[in-house]
């Protein structure tokens, strides 16, 4: 693991959008596209609205989730909403989005035959909860021990936390087997579960999987 501080959520934001708009750039060179996964939630929005501005060959990227819920793309607690307000917009309108929920017609294996084109990942953008989970693969899940296994599907469906909606999440081998991978992370709490998460095993703390490969990007605040 690979550790950068930075002396607070501004800077690590647009050092971050620096670094990401480089590996694509690279990316880019060398294949004919860029497989570029990314979490939900309101802490990587201000990566997000700074990349999509950014000179890049946005047709050849192609971006992806790494969890949604199983809720229309339109509702409030959709990470896609969030994805299409604050990403694909601007020059990153041109990106071609690879959608992780099953819509009518489209069956689990549909969305593993989706995905398929875009392994290995070419660069992971992870967040982190205090909990240690990332993407949907939580601690006590009764699916974590089968999405962690070798041979998982490139998806499953898994239970949520608390009783709320499924959800639909990338599985152990993928996370693992992505080419770059960054964590985001904000806090003294956080900070301190990634360290934990150093001495866990996956099934314990399910960033473990990716930890060894990743850099953590940390601010306190």
């Amino acid at each position: 693991m690979d550790l950068i501080e930075y002396p607070d959520s501004e800077m690590m934001m647009m050092q971050l959008t620096d670094r990401l708009v480089g590996e694509i750039t690279k990316c880019l060179a060398s294949h004919d596209h860029v497989s570029f996964a990314v979490p939900g939630g309101s802490t990587p929005g201000p990566v997000f609205d700074t990349l999509s501005g950014s000179d890049l060959q946005w047709d050849r990227v192609h971006v992806l989730l790494t969890d949604e819920r199983r809720v229309p793309a339109d509702h409030e607690r959709s990470n896609e909403r969030l994805l299409r307000k604050r990403l694909l917009t601007d020059k990153a309108a041109a990106a071609q989005f690879i959608r992780l929920v099953p819509s009518p017609g489209v069956s689990m294996e549909d969305l593993n035959d989706r995905i398929a084109p875009e392994l290995p990942l070419s660069i992971l953008l992870l967040g982190m909860g205090a909990d240690m989970h990332c993407a949907s693969l939580f601690p006590g899940s009764p699916q974590l021990a089968d999405a962690l296994a070798p041979k998982a599907p490139h998806v499953m469906e898994v239970d949520a936390p608390e009783g709320l909606e499924p959800r639909i999440t990338l599985t152990g081998p993928v996370l693992r087997g992505a080419m770059s991978t960054h964590v985001l992370i904000t806090g003294d709490e956080k900070r301190e579960a990634v360290e934990r998460a150093r001495r866990m095993k996956p099934q314990e703390a399910p960033i473990a999987t990716v930890l060894n490969e990743a850099t953590v990007h940390w601010a306190k605040e």
